[in-house]
């Protein structure tokens, strides 16, 4: 059960770096601060929820974190496809936004 959660968490908290991600420019040192600042909260998470660091919990949570980046650059191409406003880097922003117009 707490890997579930963890993976749940760690999918949630790459969502807006995704999204931030998606609109720098590429190798960029925001691009690379984007990629990195989860980091420390998954090894956080990983201590603390007593999942610790075995061999079969890094396929899953690896994949999880980059599933997460991928739908948050998803998410970013989506709105501004949509959106009649230009997208900022700020998920939870532009989700406010685009929700408190309607």
């Amino acid at each position: 059960m707490n890997l579930l959660l963890v993976t749940i968490f760690v999918y949630l908290l790459n969502l807006p770096f995704g999204y931030w991600r998606a609109n720098v420019k590429k190798y960029s040192f925001q691009w690379a601060l984007a990629i990195h600042i989860p980091v420390p909260f998954i090894i956080f998470l990983r201590i603390y929820s007593n999942i610790g660091f075995q061999l079969y919990t890094y396929p899953i949570l690896v994949g999880t974190f980059f599933f997460g980046q991928v739908s948050g650059k998803f998410l970013f191409t989506k709105l501004k496809k949509v959106s009649l406003t230009i997208p900022t880097s700020c998920l939870v922003m532009d989700l406010y936004r685009s929700y408190s117009k309607k």
